[in-house]
């Protein structure tokens, strides 16, 4: 009996205990419910036994209201351009963090919740930060189309012999690029930083001609000219157009010049009118008519500057205005004059007309007139053939001209070098060829009838 009741009191012991530590744990549980779980931290800040209320104040406070108060300022040369962090919208993901900081364990049964309370190990909940990036390139943007600006490179006029050159202007550039990533590695970097400066360079930027190069162009090293006496007035328009256009080409060492390029398409639009122009072996009308005596009276003016036309071909026929062998034929989209500046300085093109002239002078530097250019010619004719065509019907010895034959010529010429008044160098230019027109007559084989007969 004794035994038996031994065993009850020890029964009872022991589920008093156990109802005790049940309620113990649960108690310990409950204590928790609205508060964060102890250990638990937010980065560096230990939430632990804090409402959720004073997390969120508390959080606030170091990671929202902080990053809020930051700007960025960027100074270039003497102004400031500013950033402040509420135009990226930068900030943390708070409200989501503190919402898993506050529920953490407490999803868990009460077992697992008072393990985690009673235990030591240590829970950490990281923020991640977050910005617009949209706003950070307009800043650079803006600070990009007020500091940058194109150098500007000298230039220079010549009017009546008087040479004037406006100096170059140096231009700026930051590297957006470097800019940018400066910009967003002070965002992601230190939070405690409050007030970022960052300095930017500017690269200067050199233009490529400048005043002192310029300064090379000091004297006419070449000039020619042509008449146009006897021109219509279409084709007096055709050649000031041409003209103007050329004039005041620079050539920097090296640089190459097209005529078509620079003088552009010949159309009514652009005041061309027609005139006189060589077709084969005709003379027809077609609009831009006179503009080769432009070309031709250029490419004189090069020779005699000692510059070799890199592409250039004569017409088909001679001309009056300019001696065999010396002319250049050209037609837009087929037929060019180029040269390259193959000086060592650079070259001025004034081009005008005066008194019914094409003038072309060339400036550079004085020392190119040290030596003189002369072009000389050799001309052989080249017959044409004449087709005769017998007429019975008209009177021997009489004869009827269908078309008019004209000689053609090989012409080759040279450049020859003088310095000091001495030749000492002769070189061939080119070999030219203008065909013959042949010709045609009629001629009559029908004899006299003698009225004795």
């Amino acid at each position: 009996m004794r035994k038996k009741i031994m065993a009850t009191t020890t029964v009872l012991a022991v589920l008093t205990i156990g109802t005790i530590s049940g309620s113990y744990v649960y108690a310990t549980g409950s204590n928790w419910k609205d508060v964060v779980y102890p250990r638990v931290y937010i980065e560096d800040i230990n939430v632990g036994g804090k409402q959720l209320i004073e997390v969120e104040e508390l959080i606030q406070k170091k990671y929202s209201d902080q990053v809020l108060a930051k700007k960025i300022d960027v100074k270039v040369k003497d102004k400031i351009y500013t950033l402040d962090y509420d135009k990226i919208e930068a900030g943390y993901n708070i409200d989501e963090v503190i919402k898993e900081a506050f529920s953490y364990g407490k999803q868990g049964n009460v077992i697992e919740k008072y393990k985690l309370i009673k235990g030591e190990e240590k829970k950490e909940f990281k923020l991640e930060f977050a910005y617009n990036s949209k706003p950070i390139d307009e800043f650079v943007d803006k600070i990009e189309s007020e500091v940058n600006k194109e150098a500007k490179n000298a230039k220079i006029s010549i009017t009546n012999g008087e040479i004037k050159i406006t100096p170059e202007v140096d231009g700026a550039k930051i590297k957006k690029g470097k800019l940018k990533q400066a910009i967003v590695d002070q965002i992601n970097g230190e939070l405690s930083q409050e007030h970022i400066k960052i300095e930017v360079p500017i690269e200067t930027i050199t233009p490529e001609i400048t005043q002192e190069k310029l300064s090379a162009i000091n004297s006419p090293i070449s000039s020619f000219s042509t008449s146009f006496f006897t021109s219509t007035a279409n084709r007096i328009n055709n050649i000031e157009l041409a003209t103007k256009a050329i004039n005041g080409t620079l050539l920097m060492p090296g640089e190459s010049f097209s005529f078509n390029e620079t003088v552009g398409e010949r159309t009514s639009a652009r005041g061309y009118k027609a005139a006189g122009v060589i077709v084969g072996d005709k003379i027809e009308s077609g609009l831009g008519g006179g503009i080769c005596q432009v070309s031709s009276t250029l490419y004189n003016a090069m020779l005699h500057a000692n510059i070799k036309a890199d592409e250039r071909r004569n017409h088909s026929l001679p001309l009056a205005y300019i001696g065999k062998g010396l002319d250049a034929t050209v037609d837009w989209g087929n037929i060019d004059l180029k040269f390259t500046n193959t000086l060592d300085k650079p070259i001025y093109i004034e081009g005008y007309t005066k008194d019914k002239r094409v003038y072309f002078n060339i400036y550079a530097d004085e020392s190119f007139t040290k030596r003189s250019y002369e072009m000389a010619t050799e001309v052989s004719t080249v017959q044409p053939d004449i087709k005769y065509t017998n007429d019975p019907n008209r009177l021997e010895g009489e004869s009827v001209v269908i078309k008019n034959s004209s000689n053609g010529y090989k012409v080759k010429v040279y450049r020859k070098t003088f310095e000091n008044g001495k030749l000492i160098n002769t070189e061939v230019i080119s070999n030219d060829y203008y065909r013959p027109i042949n010709g045609e007559i009629v001629r009559g084989t029908k004899k006299l009838v003698s009225e004795n007969e």
